[in-house]
Parts: structure tokens; sequence; C-alpha cells
């Protein structure tokens, strides 16, 4: 798989990241750890080397099971994790990413994230100026290679931008959820700012398996995510109904086509990957399928407009769930 250079970082990563918020298991149901590293080691020799992980995703569990997964190949990989949004300040900056190098099995993290600026999630306010200063302290230790941010604003980007360089943003961002344009992927070109797109695949929508009819088992966080319920579903519905002669076309799953919608290179736009979760070994080695589906722009920009059927008729709310 071709690799591309995250911001300016000089760390080359995988269009195609490995997903691993379901490994943690918390808010996720039918997952194995067994079949987890299954996935993440088919992933790795199907050419996906870049890996998204946070403590937050059970409470460290994903990282353990990242690290069991690949620690045998570890310097043929790219580490991206999070801090959360309750370990803000400066020491407690330090000490999480000392956990995290510990359930990672590693002695350097490539890519460190704050995961939500601090204030979400009922968290205490922050100066972004401690949080970076920590940050800049792990990266001057080694400790970390590059700094990015996750479900931030484009107010909050310019102004943790004035306090290091920030070579990467982690938003939700798919065919069928668009809210950073155009003011963040503008200004994500603008600063040469890798975008790492989460789910890219609308958490499994845009793969055309949940029909209308479908039934969420208990305890599955996608009964509050905004695109399966109401008048949103049936638009997304409709959308994949158009979608799936263009899938055919390709040879291709709807899946891989979203993806490859996603991360297309173009001088117009700024560098887009995408991060796609995977239950098992087949989804892995499916998802670095889409890495070599080459979309004409013609069809890239059909595409588009398919997916602004659904996007042109959400609320102006950023987050994807409503967990109300």
């Amino acid at each position: 798989m071709e690799k591309r250079t995250l911001g300016t970082s000089g760390i080359h990563i995988s269009p195609i990241i490995m997903g691993t918020w379901q490994a943690g298991k918390r808010m996720w149901v039918g997952i194995e750890d067994s079949e987890t590293i299954k996935a993440i080691r088919s992933g790795f020799e199907a050419g996906i080397t870049t890996v998204d992980t946070a403590e937050v995703y059970g409470t460290g569990h994903s990282e353990q099971i990242v690290a069991q997964a690949l620690k045998d190949v570890r310097s043929q990989v790219v580490y991206a994790t999070k801090v959360f949004a309750n370990h803000l300040k400066y020491d407690q900056v330090i000490e999480a990413c000392d956990r995290s190098l510990a359930n990672l099995q590693t002695d350097y993290i490539d890519l460190y994230q704050i995961h939500w600026a601090s204030g979400t999630w009922n968290s205490e306010i922050v100066p972004i100026a401690e949080t970076m200063a920590a940050l800049n302290h792990l990266k001057q230790m080694g400790k970390i290679r590059a700094i990015g941010v996750s479900n931030f604003s484009k107010v909050q980007l310019e102004e943790a931008s004035q306090y290091g360089r920030i070579d990467s943003l982690q938003p939700p961002y798919s065919l069928f959820w668009r809210k950073i344009e155009p003011d963040l992927t503008n200004y994500c070109l603008e600063h040469k700012i890798s975008i790492l797109a989460y789910s890219s695949l609308a958490q499994g929508l845009l793969t055309g398996k949940f029909k209308r009819d479908h039934k969420f088992t208990e305890g599955d966080h996608r009964v509050s995510n905004k695109l399966f319920n109401g008048e949103n579903f049936e638009r997304s519905q409709l959308a994949i109904e158009k979608l799936q002669p263009i899938a055919t076309h390709y040879q291709t799953t709807l899946g891989n086509l979203a993806l490859a919608w996603l991360i297309f290179d173009s001088s117009s736009r700024p560098q887009v990957n995408a991060i796609a979760g995977a239950r098992n070994a087949e989804q892995s080695v499916q998802n670095a399928k889409a890495a070599q589906l080459k979309l004409t722009e013609i069809d890239w920009l059909e595409i588009e407009a398919i997916g602004r059927s659904v996007t042109d008729f959400l609320d102006d709310t950023p987050i994807m769930w409503d967990f109300s």
C-alpha cells in the first residue's frame, strides 16, 4: 500500500488506518479479543500499517490488544493514540502518555492526539497552552513523534497551533457526514495538516448491510447515531441504492467505494486518510483493498452529489451521536 506523509512530520502512514474503538469492547457487542487480534494482524499483512487507538477505549484495553497483535513488528507500524478530555492538565498528560506507552509495550508513540477539547464530556477546562506544553515536552523527550487533535473546531485548532506544530486532525468524516467542510478542510489544506477521518464508513452504514428493518442488539451504541434514525436513515438507504451501480462498475463493495471516495487524492483538498475498524480478519483485508481503487474525478463528483442527498438535510450540531 502506498504510504503518505503525516502532516510535515516525516512519519509515513497508510491511507487506510486500522480503527480500534471496538477493541476496547465498551459500547460494542459481540467483540472477541482473539478475533480483534487476528483482524489487526491481517490488516497489517494486507498493508494497513497505521493503527489508531485511545486510552479511553476500554480504559486501555484497546491499546493492550494492539500491542498483542503487533509488538513483534513494532518498527514497521505507526501507533496513534489519544489522551482523553479529563487528562489535559500538564502532569495528567505526562501520566496518561506513560500509561499508553506501557499498554502499547513501546517506548515511543508515533502520533499522540488530544481526543476531545477540554470542557467536553463534563471535563475541567484546561488552557490549551498547558496541554500543548506537556505534549511539546513529550515530543522533546522522544516519547511521542507528532502531535494531533481530534474533534476540534477550527477555532480550537487555530488556538492549539499557536503553541506547537499540529500534524493531524481526527474528525468524524465520511460521505454521509461532512461537518468539517469547508472551514476545517480549507485550514488543513493551507497548513499541511493531515486528516484522519473516523467513522469513515458511517459506522457501517455505508457498507449497505443495515437495511430498513434492521434491529440493533441491546448495548449497540449505533442506536444513538443520528444517521441511523428517522428521515436521515431513510435518505441514506436511498443514497446507497444510487451508489450500488457505481460500486458494481468498479467491481468493488459499497464500503470500499466510500473509503476510496474519502481518500481520493486531489490538490484542491487536504490529505484525507480513512480510519476503518474491523471485527475480523476478512473485514481488515477487504478494507485494505480500498487503497487500490482509483476513482475517476467524474465518478468522485457523482458520488459526492449522492452523499449530499444525505448530508444537506442534517442539523448543524457537529457530534454524530445523541447520547442524551
